[in-house]
């Protein structure tokens, strides 16, 4: 009796200690891709200095008025990126508060994670790692606004 008690016990404990740190990764997680979107929609940089890793893939494709068509494949460095996000809302004329500022957070595992962030520019699919306790975002696959969405359960 003693011993399953001091099992149940021990179970227990560890079962909070995992869901708690799991409840944390996904804060973290989310807080990541909330600064990656204020970056551009506030341009501030510290925000990017914070929660992107200095080793970012980021790429995508940008929709075009003009042809009705959507770019090549355009890439963008972490440098760019905080060159970009300097100057893309600095008058805030492209974002506010009405402007669209969604996570959505698929996965989240102990060194990885995953998220959708949908922006006034469009849709990014987020992959996150986890180093000295703090999730980074190293990939960004992006495209403009889509005309069609198919979410697939």
């Amino acid at each position: 009796m003693k011993h399953s008690t001091v099992a149940l016990l021990f179970s227990f404990v560890l079962t909070s200690a995992f869901a708690q740190t799991n409840t944390d990764d996904v804060t973290g997680v989310r807080q990541a891709c909330f600064n990656y979107i204020d970056t551009f929609y506030k341009a501030d940089t510290t925000l990017a200095y914070q929660s992107v890793h200095p080793t970012l893939q980021k790429r995508g494709f940008a929709f075009e008025q003009k042809t009705g068509s959507y770019s090549k494949q355009l890439e963008m460095p972490f440098p760019a990126l905080i060159r970009l996000a300097k100057v893309w809302n600095k008058e805030g004329k492209r974002a506010n508060s009405d402007s669209p500022r969604q996570v959505d957070v698929f996965e989240v595992a102990d060194k990885t994670a995953m998220a959708k962030v949908t922006a006034v520019w469009g849709i990014d699919y987020l992959h996150l790692i986890k180093e000295n306790d703090h999730w980074m975002i190293v990939n960004v696959l992006w495209q403009s606004p889509p005309k069609s969405l198919q979410v697939i359960k």
